[in-house]
């Protein structure tokens, strides 16, 4: 279908804000969440933690706490193999330490017994010897010649000379010519910015039911984001075939990427087999803190010059990211987006990725772009204030737009930043006077979004109703999105259809529920999938009238003949066909499978009014309105949650969440209590604009949303702050003491 074709269509049913599927079960307490899982005989799993940031560990007695009643398995690393891919064994070291504790709350070893109060008792009877290692928790700290090391051996050959070990690699992004670029601006900024470790702060903790039969064979229940990763992960980990291993998805409260890496599952797994009876494990929220895996700290520089009508001739970033105690995965990406949405003659983005003694870092909505846009958009902030430039003028004039060579290679397609620039341009928030100690911020944000591997299986019932099946985990509202293109599809009502997340042994496989990829993704393999069974009832249609199946098509779901020299006859709807299936041939199925491309990039752009008390430091949220792109929103209620839900994280990441690890390098606010997210009261109602520039990739225009409404916020509040306050704040979290002391050191 052309461009011009899906920009005209008119949808019946996507678009609308139908009820969610999952709805009812939720607030009844029905629905069933990780630890909610039950077995016959089942034992409670608990875990050893390092107490240190960095130790050898010379030996474990683990013989009084097998000794202890109840006790039937204990696990340490010496119970698994050693995988030989190395991404796997970073996994499996992070599950349970080999040799050494890298980081505060580093699994040691694990107990199951027949309750959870024998479990821990039984833990406080393992004796563990410590070597205690010198330990390094801060990026710019772990870099210098001479640091601790986290981790021998895992420097990559493109590394230069002059960096300690813990530097394992090095990304570099741009085009053009920087110096020249330099030389034509009139005015030149140049700031280092650093952020904090920040956790996904998902309410449901990590939860997990295994059970290894004596036959080898296993099924293990987790929340999760994607369960067939949790299979490969786990069946490599435990030597045993995939096939033997059947995952099934609870549902999950709370992932943000959090959820995409195990970190529990292999040890219940491996305390099963042992015990030969099914194992629960369920971290407990301090556990979740100090052991699963925030997102990344960061140190970072830049560098941009601008004419004076606001023309950006140059643009330099330096990313140092640190990961915790394993190689970084988010580095490239932060690269990648930094300067993604300008149009630049000249750019270069420079990344390291750094090992330091915390978790191994983990996904948490759009990895590595907060921070990376938070200094650019900080930096061309100030450039705009210093040459009296209007900020939306600014950047419009170097939006990137369709055919723009992006900063870290490919040439856009159609792209929606120049119309949530000019929508945001447009509101009236943008115009609205501001009082004493007030300022307005704002940001650019950008996503990639990804496609993947994605299979989707849709059968068409006796009664009319249709089920889908499909392998991703409903973390954003998939369930619903996809019953309503399905629906569109088919001509049906939205609730005729039900959609259910698959186990691993009952559809092909599927990529996990990140990169904002399932709208996209698991939607475009239901349209192909409802297309496929729509060909099929087409055929039975033709049958039963007698004449050739392409004499046949479908509209407002029924088969109709194609022409007035295909005869006539009156629509056979969908459940007529389905009533007589049986004699037409069988069940009525469609199927697609595909590893999709062409999810399209997304863009954002965040507004923020905040009041700054100059004499406490505190910073109050007056207004926020996010505008941002979705392609085709196909259920605009899941559209506007996303966004807001990523703008109030992004609110949190900015203002007063940080992980705070002491000098002995363990972590001192693992809870809730002490490690601040947002309330209802920090927060003011968050406007949603919605834009819809049609994705080429998709059937429908879908681009995914979930991931650019974070990417934003952490440069609007910190403009938005140094506007209030007259100086610009180049750290996060702004907290009240960090407000208060860069207030007072200014005055």
């Amino acid at each position: 279908m052309s461009l011009d074709e899906y920009v005209k269509r008119e949808f019946k049913q996507v678009g609308t804000r139908v009820r969610r599927p999952d709805g009812v079960d939720k607030v009844t307490g029905r629905a069933m969440y990780g630890a909610d899982a039950t077995a016959p005989g089942m034992l409670m799993g608990r875990i050893l933690r390092s107490p240190h940031a960095h130790a050898r560990i010379k030996s474990i007695d683990a013989s009084k706490a097998l000794a202890l009643k109840g006790v039937k398995a204990i696990v340490t690393a010496e119970d698994f193999g050693v995988p030989e891919d190395d991404f796997t064994l970073d996994v499996q070291d992070n599950c349970i330490a080999r040799g050494k504790a890298l980081y505060d709350g580093h699994a040691v070893a694990a107990v199951a017994a027949t309750d959870a109060a024998t479990a821990r008792a039984a833990l406080k009877l393992i004796k563990v010897e410590y070597e205690v290692l010198p330990h390094v928790t801060d990026v710019d700290a772990a870099m210098k010649p001479g640091a601790p090391v986290v981790q021998e051996g895992r420097v990559q050959e493109n590394v230069p000379k002059g960096f300690s070990e813990n530097v394992t690699a090095h990304f570099e992004f741009g085009h053009g010519d920087l110096e020249a670029g330099f030389a034509k601006a009139d005015k030149i900024v140049e700031r280092s910015f650093k952020t904090a470790a920040t956790h996904q702060g998902y309410i449901e903790p990590h939860a997990c039911l295994a059970s290894v039969t004596s036959d080898g064979k296993a099924d293990l229940w987790c929340c999760t984001q994607g369960q067939y990763m949790v299979r490969t992960l786990c069946a490599d980990i435990m030597g045993m075939e995939a096939s033997q291993l059947r995952v099934t998805a609870s549902e999950i409260g709370g992932g943000f990427g959090g959820k995409t890496t195990v970190f529990i599952e292999p040890v219940a797994l491996m305390l099963s087999k042992k015990a030969g009876r099914p194992v629960k494990l369920v971290m407990t929220r301090d556990e979740v803190f100090r052991a699963t895996g925030p997102t990344v700290s960061s140190s970072s520089d830049v560098k941009i010059g601008m004419t004076t009508d606001g023309r950006i001739t140059a643009g330099q970033a330096t990313l140092r990211y640190q990961g915790g105690a394993f190689p970084c995965a988010t580095t490239e990406f932060g690269c990648s987006a930094a300067f993604a949405a300008y149009d630049l003659e000249a750019v270069r983005t420079y990344g390291w990725s750094v090992l330091t003694n915390r978790p191994k870092e983990a996904a948490y909505r759009a990895p590595g772009a907060p921070m990376a846009v938070y200094a650019v958009e900080s930096v061309v902030d100030e450039l705009c204030q210093e040459l009296g430039l209007d900020l939306l003028d600014v950047r419009l004039k170097n939006a990137a737009r369709k055919g723009t060579k992006s900063s870290y290679g490919p040439t856009f397609p159609d792209i929606g930043l120049v119309a949530t620039l000019e929508a945001a341009k447009a509101h009236p928030h943008y115009q609205a006077p501001l009082g004493p100690n007030q300022g307005r911020g704002l940001s650019c944000g950008f996503w990639f979004n990804f496609g993947g591997n994605t299979c989707v299986s849709l059968n068409v019932n006796t009664d009319g109703t249709v089920g889908i099946t499909e392998g991703n985990p409903d973390i954003g509202g998939s369930r619903a999105s996809i019953s309503l293109m399905a629906a569109e599809e088919l001509g049906i009502p939205y609730d005729r259809i039900r959609t259910i997340v698959a186990d691993t042994s009952s559809l092909g496989y599927n990529d996990v529920t990140d990169g904002s990829r399932v709208t996209f993704a698991v939607g475009l393999a239901t349209i192909k999938a409802a297309r496929d069974a729509i060909q099929k009832m087409c055929t039975r249609a033709a049958k039963i009238w007698g004449i050739d199946p392409e004499a046949v098509e479908w509209k407002d779901g029924a088969a109709v003949p194609a022409g007035p020299n295909a005869g006539k006859f009156p629509p056979m709807a969908l459940a007529e066909i389905a009533a007589v299936s049986a004699e037409t041939g069988g069940p009525i199925a469609g199927h697609y499978e595909v590893n999709a491309d062409g999810a399209g990039v997304s863009f954002g752009v965040h507004l923020c009014d905040v009041e700054v008390d100059k004499e406490t430091g505190a910073t109050k949220v007056l207004r926020y309105t996010v505008f941002q792109d979705a392609g085709k929103a196909v259920h605009p209620d899941y559209v506007e949650g996303q966004m807001q839900g990523g703008s109030a994280q992004g609110i949190g990441w900015a203002l007063n969440e940080e992980y705070i690890y002491g000098e002995d390098g363990r972590l001192q606010n693992p809870g809730f209590l002490d490690y601040r997210v947002p309330v209802a009261s920090d927060l003011p109602p968050i406007e949603t604009v919605i834009l819809e520039i049609p994705n080429p990739g998709h059937p429908y225009g879908v681009r995914g949303v979930g991931e650019t409404s974070i990417v934003p916020p952490l440069a609007a509040l910190s403009n938005a702050v140094s506007h209030a306050t007259g100086v610009r704040m180049t750290e996060l979290p702004m907290s009240p003491p960090r407000v208060l002391k860069a207030i007072s050191g200014a005055g």
